[in-house]
């Protein structure tokens, strides 16, 4: 039976430990990373031993955004900027950044799907404000929520049409954190009023989206004592009541500083303030071991939302590469 997480590994290709650990506990899904990467031949044999280990087309997710966000870089795989300069080209001419930003997303597609890697932990939909870490920063497309939405939107569509799901993050908003969750724990103490106003809002035009990611983020005006990947009244009230979220919903990387407690706790927080899946991404055995002591069988409704995503994976439209690169190179051209 399935259980409600998706793990990383070490390496570039399974050891008979992880082969026999994920044998066990059958994980939903697996995530890729730089260091399991060394070239296309190497990274498509890994994610089919992946599938044969687990017995099924398990999804294989990648954070591949562009910019400094990408985990498959030249010289094997084509170079795409940040969210950032798609939002330049919007600001010119809306109809181009559109093309852009939705021409850029089926190219990853096509180099991701040809790899076996089916989702993408893309787009962003975090709205930057003044003064915040750049933990976000270029990644965003802008900092308005009309903006963001439009060029998300237009994102989305290019994974899909290239038979990739996109994951929006960091729901509900992770554009105000002021230090990075990857090392430490944000305090954003922005009204809900505000918050709904400007963070909450790309998110709620996207709450038909097959997956989402949470944010390691207190909002102290909602929940002073835990980040929304653990806090039931963010995710009960604010991402599936006024967001509106239907769909699945991860945790961001538990392995990160934001949260507090061993592993397992930290699993099992997150499952019981109403995240679907946990995400674990770094590899390391004893913090597989320790999570998956704490993960249960995916069942009810976090997996009909799992089995409803997982829906989404369609073949990939025809296009012609060489006709698109050379149109994409044009569009993002200074």
């Amino acid at each position: 039976m399935t259980s409600a997480a998706i793990y990383g590994c070490a390496g570039l290709a399974l050891s008979d430990l992880e082969k026999s650990f994920f044998r066990d506990v059958e994980p939903w899904g697996f995530i890729i990373f730089a260091r399991n990467i060394e070239n296309p031949v190497q990274v498509a044999a890994l994610t089919s031993e992946f599938r044969s280990t687990v017995g099924w087309n398990a999804p294989v997710l990648i954070d591949q955004e562009g910019g400094r966000v990408a985990r498959l870089r030249p010289p094997h795989w084509r170079f795409y900027p940040p969210g950032k300069r798609y939002g330049e080209i919007y600001d010119r001419d809306k109809s181009l950044g559109l093309e852009a930003a939705e021409l850029g997303a089926r190219l990853i597609a096509d180099e991701l799907l040809s790899l076996g890697v089916d989702v993408d932990c893309l787009p962003v939909l975090d709205v930057p404000v003044a003064g915040a870490h750049d933990v976000i920063g270029d990644r965003a497309y802008g900092d308005t929520p009309a903006k963001i939405s439009a060029l998300a939107a237009a994102a989305s569509k290019g994974l899909l049409a290239g038979g990739v799901l996109p994951v929006i993050k960091h729901i509900p908003g992770h554009g105000r954190a002021g230090v990075d969750s990857h090392n430490s724990l944000p305090i954003v103490d922005a009204s809900h009023a505000t918050l709904s106003e400007t963070d909450f809002a790309p998110f709620r035009a996207f709450a038909d989206a097959p997956l989402a990611m949470t944010a390691h983020v207190i909002y102290s005006s909602i929940d002073r004592a835990h980040p929304a990947t653990t806090s039931v009244r963010v995710i009960e009230d604010v991402i599936r009541g006024e967001i509106g979220f239907t769909g699945c919903l991860m945790s961001d990387d538990l392995s990160m500083e934001a949260l507090a407690g061993g592993l397992g706790e930290r699993a099992r927080a997150s499952l019981d303030a109403g995240c679907d899946l946990i995400l674990h991404c770094n590899g390391k055995m004893d913090e597989m071991r320790a999570i998956a002591s704490e993960v249960p069988v995916l069942e009810g409704a976090a997996f009909s939302r799992a089995k409803a995503a997982l829906s989404g994976r369609k073949a990939a439209k025809p296009i012609d590469i060489e006709q698109a690169i050379d149109r994409f190179s044009t569009l993002i051209a200074p």
